[in-house]
């Protein structure tokens, strides 16, 4: 108690009264003013600043019209496979001979293409209807090849007309070479099945691949071109790796979406 009413005293005495206030040091100073100036930076970038966002997805690099599946409209005995993998083919060139009880048939393409897989072997039975070869739809082999990515379904809405994309080629080392550069050039907007991925790639393997986290939305990437490379695309390298791409090459995409205004995440 006795030191309660020392210290009640101190507080009512005088003697300190003409003694002059201490102000801030110049440090306290400084960090106030260091203060003042991020916030006034923050409040800046969050009314005219923004927020770029990105969506990542399988992709894989094709000609623009797809593939299609060779099936034999006979059933018989394969007497002779006449097609090479890789050998582009005119409309109704041939690509097998099936020996039949009425004779012998040829099986012929379609559409002109690129064969990018044959089913069929000499002496092999098929049935009608048996996929025979894979062709992928290109009239030349200088046309430009594109990127179909498979994008999740709940993302195809947020992507832009002409969206910037990087692409990491399966084929190529990243750490010396880079990413493939491209565009958005269309999206589709429904939600594409298995089969249906199956019968524009010619595989049904990467059909269930591509879905097998759900049904994607399919966006076509239109690459940019560059004539100084070898493979003919711009990269994030100045030059690129020093071969050419080939279609059915499997990549990831980074696909750069819409940006967002920081205000709009940053106020509740």
């Amino acid at each position: 108690m006795q030191f309660r009413q020392q210290a009640l005293a101190k507080l009512q005495s005088p003697e300190e009264l003409d003694l002059p206030v201490r102000f801030a040091r110049p440090q306290g100073w400084l960090v106030l003013s260091v203060t003042v100036v991020v916030m006034a930076a923050a409040s800046v970038w969050a009314v005219t600043g923004s927020v770029s966002s990105t969506v990542g997805a399988p992709a894989i690099l094709t000609h623009g019209q797809g593939s299609y599946i060779l099936q034999s409209p006979v059933a018989g005995q394969v007497t002779a496979v006449l097609a090479k993998q890789g050998q582009q083919l005119k409309a109704g060139a041939p690509v097998l001979k099936v020996r039949t009880a009425e004779g012998e048939t040829v099986v012929r393409t379609v559409a002109a293409g690129r064969v990018t897989g044959l089913a069929a072997t000499i002496g092999q039975i098929i049935s009608t209807g048996a996929n025979v070869a894979a062709i992928e739809k290109v009239a030349r082999t200088g046309d430009p090849l594109y990127a179909t990515v498979y994008v999740p379904a709940e993302n195809a809405a947020s992507i832009p007309d002409k969206a910037a994309v990087d692409l990491t080629v399966s084929s190529v080392l990243t750490q010396e070479y880079g990413v493939l550069r491209g565009h958005v050039k269309s999206v589709d907007r429904s939600a594409q099945s298995a089969q249906q991925i199956a019968a524009f790639l010619g595989d049904s393997q990467l059909g269930e691949q591509f879905t097998k986290d759900g049904r994607p939305v399919a966006v076509l990437v239109k690459l940019d071109r560059r004539s100084s490379t070898e493979s003919g695309y711009k990269w994030s390298s100045a030059d690129g790796p020093p071969f050419s791409l080939t279609s059915m090459t499997m990549a990831d995409a980074s696909i750069r979406l819409a940006d967002e205004r920081p205000v709009d995440w940053l106020l509740p």
